[in-house]
């Protein structure tokens, strides 16, 4: 990414700067795959939502800033009016790198590559214990329980991602790419690449649309905040369901109140459609956004955790940039119907979600694994908690605390 950063800063013709995103996006997809699976690998079981709704916070920081940046920058003339805004992203790339220096390696993955003196090591630090305490040799336990277990059903390559073994790789992977697949079709990026072109439709001048676009990045960011508190005691299924109904009902809305500005019949339907836009926004951030990042490393199992994830991650941006690009071409072909269409595509993700999703919170990653086991073998010292259990109550909330070492 810092290579790519300097080529685009430094660049004056469109190859070599197409070459520099290039660069930039292999660094981005390493960095996009891999932070929300040493944050799910590392963090607590009972918070763990939050260290990843942390991560989203500085996400939509960066949306917010960046978007402030080039407002700023707008008003200047010159190449200086995008070679600043592209170099800045290197004071946090910067601190990125030296980060590496310091953050411990995952304990899963150490594990899982024949380090157990050092996995153990790792676990001893995170948990701020010594090795001999019963807590972290009890996790210790519980990951090594994985790996075996792991190691004895399947191979860890790319091809086995799509068996149908007896932890169920296969669905635990298409869950991971199918909820990022969704979170694109749901229509976001249409609004946070367009929002000056799609406020323009409420009835707003240039510069009215410019100055709401950054005023609705900067809630966006502070509504990041609100899953802190509710994805580790809410759920993640109940997350999603609610805020993807009412993100369905936001996109009815938004088309009724835009149809009456294009007819002619307002300015209150100009003002209630951007402020559906900033009610969407923040259900978005508190449901789709936060759970997303969290939920794929968590549901895949630890063999496939780094494979699933950097796949499912290149399917949020493949459709991404499919939405990027037809947005345009809808808004002019169809209006007020483009919002239509996501109302219809955002209701039709609740049945799926409620139907297939499990609950993961509170769960260590390990006992993920007892939700999928057709045999019921899972690792030694992982628990089935009530919450374990799919809508159709295939698993039954009495499989509390099963001893699966028993069971094995």
């Amino acid at each position: 990414m810092l290579a790519g950063a300097g080529i685009q800063a430094g660049v004056s013709s469109t190859g070599p700067m197409i070459a520099g995103r290039i660069v930039s996006g292999l660094g981005m997809g390493f960095i996009n795959s891999t932070c929300p699976v040493i944050l799910a690998e590392a963090a607590p079981s009972a918070t763990r939502g939050r260290f990843l709704a942390a991560q989203l916070s500085c996400l939509n920081f960066g949306i917010f800033l960046a978007y402030w940046v080039g407002f700023g920058f707008s008003y200047v003339s010159g190449s200086v009016a995008w070679r600043v805004p592209i170099a800045l992203q290197c004071a946090f790339i910067v601190p990125i790198g030296l980060l590496t220096l310091i953050v411990p390696e995952s304990s899963r993955w150490l594990a899982a590559h024949g380090k157990e003196e050092e996995s153990l090591r790792s676990i001893s630090r995170l948990m701020g214990r010594d090795i001999s305490d019963i807590a972290v040799r009890q996790q210790y336990e519980e990951i090594m329980g994985t790996v075996e277990l792991e190691q004895a059903i399947g191979t860890g390559s790319w091809k086995a991602l799509f068996k149908d073994d007896d932890l169920q790789n296969r669905k635990r992977f298409l869950i991971a790419c199918g909820i990022q697949i969704m979170q694109q079709l749901g229509g976001i990026n249409g609004i946070i690449y367009y929002s000056g072109t799609l406020l323009l439709t409420t009835g707003l001048s240039n510069y009215g649309a410019s100055l709401v676009s950054g005023i609705l990045f900067t809630w966006f960011f502070l509504a990041s905040f609100i899953p802190w508190f509710l994805i580790d005691s809410v759920g993640r299924r109940r997350l999603l369901l609610v805020c993807i109904s009412l993100m369905a009902a936001c996109f009815a809305a938004e088309a009724g109140l835009i149809w009456k500005v294009e007819s002619g019949n307002g300015k209150a339907a100009g003002i209630g459609a951007v402020a559906v836009l900033f009610v969407y926004m923040g259900l978005f951030t508190t449901g789709f956004q936060a759970v997303v990042w969290v939920y794929p490393s968590e549901i895949l199992s630890l063999k496939y955790r780094q494979k699933g994830s950097s796949i499912s991650t290149a399917c949020n941006w493949i459709i991404n940039y499919m939405i990027v690009q037809i947005t345009p071409i809808a808004l002019v072909s169809i209006h007020y119907k483009y919002y239509i269409i996501f109302a219809v595509i955002n209701a039709s993700f609740v049945p799926i979600i409620y139907m297939f999703f499990p609950e993961t919170k509170g769960l260590t990653l390990e006992a993920v694994d007892a939700i999928f086991s057709r045999s019921g073998i899972a690792p030694a010292g992982t628990h089935a908690e009530p919450s374990l259990s799919y809508p159709d109550g295939d698993l039954k909330a009495e499989a509390d605390h099963v001893d699966f070492e028993t069971t094995k």
